[in-house]
């Protein structure tokens, strides 16, 4: 049986020159690539447009792609990256990722009186992390939406496996401080833009 990864290298190969090819490729990625987009963007609308570019501009580089040895799924979220930034300085707005339960969803309870605590919690929990930087973003959104190991995020956002390890275990130290201090604050969550709700 081939791995995905020779499979993906024959279907590469292939895709320079064969449109059906290509598409094969696109059917396989586009889940992932919109998702990641989606997060970045929190707009169905906008992620569909930066989508269909993301794998227009795949289309049109592929014949000068050379496989080095990473996913291939590794250069479409770099061309996805790149879109995004791009977006977001046109937007002229700060990036605000709506990560809606699915980094938070460990905070359950049966108790109704617990149940309004932990909403609470995770909607001050989720405006930290829109306020996190778009590279901290980046990493939580490539860890806990697409399930991707630190290898495979250090492929994406061209790093080594130890600098997403330590990028991740101080994102998620400041997030524990910050949650903590606001906590002990009393703060309501933001909007995004640190502006309370």
């Amino acid at each position: 049986m081939k791995s995905p990864a020779a499979d993906d290298r024959a279907l590469i190969e292939r895709a320079k020159t064969d449109p059906v090819a290509f598409g094969e490729l696109y059917e396989r990625y586009l889940g992932k690539i919109y998702n990641y987009v989606y997060y970045r963007t929190g707009n169905a609308h906008d992620a569909e447009d930066l989508t269909a570019r993301v794998f227009f501009r795949a289309m049109r580089r592929l014949p000068e792609y050379t496989d080095r040895g990473l996913p291939f799924s590794a250069w479409l979220y770099r061309i996805a990256h790149n879109l995004v930034a791009n977006w977001h300085r046109d937007q002229s707005r700060r990036k605000i990722v709506p990560l809606d339960d699915t980094i938070v969803s460990g905070i359950q309870s049966e108790a109704p009186e617990y149940a309004a605590e932990s909403s609470e919690e995770r909607a001050l929990l989720l405006s930290l992390i829109r306020d996190l930087p778009a590279e901290r973003q980046q990493l939580l959104i490539l860890k806990f939406v697409e399930q991707m190991s630190n290898a495979e995020i250090g492929a994406v956002m061209n790093r080594s496996e130890g600098a997403i390890k330590s990028l991740y275990h101080r994102t998620l130290v400041g997030l524990r401080v910050d949650l903590e201090q606001r906590v002990n604050e009393g703060a309501r969550p933001t909007n995004g833009n640190g502006a309370l709700t």
